[in-house]
């Protein structure tokens, strides 16, 4: 009877896992996992970079395509989050919306 009813836990769990994990664009499980897990090693490379905003820069991806926003405070430092976005293992692409915004004296 324990077991049974574990089981039929276990599989209301994933159920409810699986319904919630996939958005719009992702059509797995899997690969929303998949682009979640970029999307945290872009975040760390960035928050590890003192040249770039990790707080100024919002970072999505959905199908290996990773979308980059927010503001730098130079164009240097857009494209250098661009190039750590790029150096992330199964990103397939890059989309760099990240505006310039010179800080204000």
């Amino acid at each position: 009877m324990k077991s049974c009813l574990m089981a039929s836990l276990l599989a209301l769990g994933a159920a409810q896992f699986a319904g919630c994990a996939v958005t719009d664009g992702q059509s797995t499980v899997s690969q929303y996992t998949d682009d979640s897990a970029i999307t945290t090693q872009v975040k760390a490379k960035m928050a590890e970079d003192p040249a770039t905003s990790a707080s100024r820069i919002s970072v999505e991806t959905v199908n290996g395509t990773v979308q980059l926003s927010g503001f730098a405070t130079s164009q240097a430092e857009k494209t250098q989050a661009e190039a750590m976005a790029r150096s992330v293992k199964h990103v397939k692409q890059v989309r760099n919306d990240i505006v310039v915004q010179p800080p204000k004296s």
